[in-house]
């Protein structure tokens, strides 16, 4: 029957019809408030969530793994342990923006620790761990450890995501990494405004309110000191007497953290992967939802269920390109030399995975840049591998594009054409699941 009707009208009313559908398909699903990731075919709230954390959580109701309290950090080593999550990744933060704040501060610093797909923060004195891993489908879930308690992993949503549901993170379910212009207790002086920190912030912006050790010259950042004027937070922030620290025992008592670092190369790689999955779990949630959308207006135009429209193609193009120009690093803030204070380094680039000449995307250069081949390590994940069909079709023909040498536009000059062929190779080599044509 709607068809009939629709065939009969002009082309321009056709298309305010069908305009009108989508939004009448769409805008019932949003009438209660909810976000769109709280709606089908997300269901964030009740989906089973698949990460490694919520493996973990398995692993202890089924008894083949147990966490054992150790020493003034409680399960905090254990739970490193099982999730693989390296001591070196550690970074503190001392301004008071966590829901534990009350116990945080330039004396107490939280403590992060990180790997590809998990991170873990802990809080002297605190009564939880904090974690946030990434499902392939849901995007990052959160979940609390109690410290009191025998080891029980409890998934949290409505409180996290008042922060790490928003606009700050791409409107999905996402990580934060936040500059702030911290007090002498470490509370953001929230008149002198906030930076959001990804890799394409200038390093002059960078790490207010958070601890960092390691070399960076001439350069300087806003960590490791306080405001010490709040009617003046930009020029009393002494960034001089913050730069090239490589020891915080004045700072703080370090001896209650499992290190006494906070290394800046680890800040570097953590503000990449908190903006690259936050991208990634976009492309999901985007393209299933325009999917979703497309079956609907299919069925009532009796197209085949697959049928892509221009209109749907145009949105899993928006939710596909800023992947690609994030993952290849194409607005990325230059820096200088970098030099950390940690084995950090060293055990994240022995990660690998590496091609046959012993090239990989985990190397890094920080003279010029983060990554000597700037593409994310972050496509071997199982984040990215979930993307589904159209949108994780569309980045890689744009990346073989780029890569190739076939899409030669200003906005990826920053890759030379050796470099190019070195991301090339190496994705080739180590990538499983490329298309054909990239063979």
């Amino acid at each position: 029957m709607l068809r009939s009707v629709l065939n009969g009208l002009p082309r321009r009313r056709l298309t305010a019809v069908l305009v009108v559908s989508i939004l009448a398909a769409v805008l019932p699903r949003q009438a209660d408030g909810q976000a769109p990731y709280e709606q089908d075919p997300i269901n964030y709230n009740t989906a089973p969530a698949s990460d490694p954390v919520a493996r973990l959580q398995q692993r202890l109701q089924g008894g083949e793994a147990k966490l054992q309290q150790d020493g003034p950090q409680g399960f905090l080593k254990a739970l490193l342990r099982e999730l693989d999550v390296p001591v070196s990744s550690q970074t503190l933060v001392f301004s008071k923006t966590s829901f534990q704040r009350d116990r945080i501060s330039p004396s107490t610093p939280r403590a992060l620790y990180f790997d590809d797909n998990t991170y873990v923060g802990w809080v002297k004195g605190g009564d939880v761990i904090e974690l946030a891993s990434v499902d392939p489908n849901l995007g990052t879930v959160f979940y609390t450890l109690d410290q009191r308690t025998p080891a029980k992993l409890v998934r949290q949503s409505q409180n996290c995501l008042q922060c790490h549901g928003s606009s700050m993170t791409r409107d999905v379910p996402g990580l934060l990494v936040r500059s702030i212009f911290p007090d002498s207790q470490g509370q953001p002086i929230l008149s002198a405004g906030t930076f959001l920190t990804t890799q394409e912030s200038p390093i002059r912006q960078r790490w207010g309110g958070w601890y960092v050790t390691g070399k960076h010259g001439r350069q300087r950042h806003m960590g490791n000191v306080v405001v010490k004027n709040e009617a003046d937070p930009e020029g009393s922030l002494d960034t001089e007497s913050g730069a090239n620290v490589l020891d915080l025992s004045s700072k703080f008592d370090t001896s209650g953290y499992l290190s006494g670092h906070s290394d800046i190369v680890a800040l570097m790689v953590l503000e990449h992967q908190a903006q690259m999955h936050n991208l990634l779990t976009r492309a999901n949630h985007q393209t299933r939802i325009a999917l979703r959308d497309a079956a609907a207006m299919n069925a009532s135009l009796g197209q085949p269920t697959d049928h892509l429209s221009d209109g749907t193609r145009e949105r899993i193009k928006d939710a596909g390109e800023p992947v690609v120009r994030y993952m290849l690093f194409a607005d990325e803030a230059a820096i200088g030399s970098i030099e950390g204070s940690s084995s950090f380094q060293d055990e994240f680039e022995a990660r690998g995975p590496k091609d046959m000449v012993g090239r990989s995307l985990r190397e890094l250069d920080l003279k010029r840049r983060l990554f000597k081949y700037p593409c994310s390590h972050l496509i071997y994940s199982e984040q990215f591998d979930a993307l589904p069909a159209p949108v994780k079709e569309y980045v890689y023909r744009r990346l073989f594009d780029i890569l190739t040498g076939a899409e030669d536009s200003g906005t990826f000059s920053h890759l030379s054409r050796s470099t190019r062929r070195d991301i090339l190779e190496i994705l080739r080599g180590t990538k499983q699941g490329l298309p054909e044509y990239w063979k």
